[in-house]
């Protein structure tokens, strides 16, 4: 066609299901030949009762002889066999094919539905309904090197949170080690997606992928849609730390200045430094804590506020910007003051709970 041009247009996706990909599957191909088959089948079993049956049987009977012998529902014989020598084992017939290819058409069609983008949707729409119920959780974004023990340390202390992360590939190497975690696949600087994940609702957000300006923008995006949300920010160029303050980020973590430091302490204090690998790699979880005393608690004796437990103990109370090492019992702690333990996650949630946090 001289000057015409062809517009190819795109089959959209439905539902979130990719139809292109499904359309270009094999399994979609053999459903349709064990459809074709199906329909074939249908056509003899119908040619052939009618040829049994005569005159005296209209189409719709053949048909329905034809139907009720492949699905097996055992209705009786619609077409009298008895006056044909053939009739039963032609029966016999279009019920070995009818019913095989019946099996292969389900089959063929719940692999489909497995490879296809189906079940990725329904699992979408799952995932996005239990996370629209989370309260007090914690958003990860980026599960990359940094992000993943992020996540780790989240799970280890039993802490809800949801994972979004734009990478197909690094995403499925953490479902691999998490395979119920809650996640979207999907840019984390994105307002819909940081609503969808309920930064509205969350206790903080991990600015964590491996692009400095990309935390940046993460940073500022959160803030804008929740002020009050704390916001941890990962940068590489520890000259970036400015810029991410200034962007909304709470605090500012840069894995290179923190593994000098880690690296320097290995050095000078070992024991310490081999006390909180320890801490950090036992199975039950063991952590320096940071418990909140609630606004509207008064003033309370340290000994009734955090009553003795095996599964904490009290280090320093945090009060008017300043610090309070191994309190006394008798020492007063107003609400607002933040209570610092080391604790396993059982102890935490204990302590919690007794505050009314």
């Amino acid at each position: 066609m001289s000057g015409a041009i062809a517009t190819i247009y795109p089959i959209p996706n439905l539902g979130g299901i990719d139809l292109n990909k499904l359309l270009r599957s094999p399994h979609f191909k053999g459903l349709m030949y064990g459809a074709g088959l199906m329909v074939l089948v249908h056509v003899i079993g119908t040619l052939g009762y009618r040829a049994i049956g005569g005159p005296s049987v209209t189409w719709i009977d053949c048909f329905y002889m034809t139907f009720i012998t492949i699905a097996s529902i055992g209705y009786g014989e619609i077409v009298d066999m008895s006056q044909h020598p053939m009739g039963r084992l032609f029966t016999v017939s279009i019920a070995i094919v009818g019913i095989g290819t019946m099996s292969y058409l389900f089959s063929t069609l719940v692999a489909l539905l497995l490879e296809s983008d189906l079940n990725d949707a329904l699992r979408k729409k799952r995932m996005e309904k239990q996370i629209a119920k989370l309260s007090g959780h914690y958003i990860v974004c980026g599960i990359g090197r940094v992000g993943s023990n992020v996540a780790k340390e989240l799970l280890k202390t039993k802490r809800p949170m949801v994972v979004i992360e734009a990478d197909r590939e690094a995403l499925t190497r953490w479902l691999e080690h998490d395979p119920s975690a809650l996640y979207l696949h999907e840019d984390a600087a994105d307002d819909d997606a940081l609503r969808k994940a309920g930064v509205l609702a969350a206790a903080g957000v991990f600015a964590v992928t491996g692009d400095d300006s990309h935390n940046l923008m993460v940073s500022l995006s959160v803030k804008l849609l929740n002020p009050k949300v704390r916001v941890v920010a990962r940068v590489h160029d520890i000259r970036n730390a400015d810029k991410a303050r200034r962007a909304g980020a709470d605090e500012i973590v840069s894995p290179d200045f923190t593994g000098a430091m880690r690296i320097a302490s290995a050095m000078l204090r070992p024991h310490v430094v081999n006390f909180m690998d320890q801490m950090l790699l036992s199975d039950d979880g063991l952590r320096i804590e940071e418990v909140q005393v609630p606004l509207h608690r008064t003033a309370t004796p340290v000994s009734v506020l955090v009553p003795k437990s095996d599964d904490y103990i009290l280090v320093a109370s945090h009060e008017h910007g300043k610090w309070v090492f191994n309190p006394a019992h008798d020492h007063m702690v107003n609400g607002g003051a933040s209570l610092v333990l080391m604790a396993n996650p059982g102890g935490r949630e204990a302590l919690e709970r007794h505050l009314g946090v």
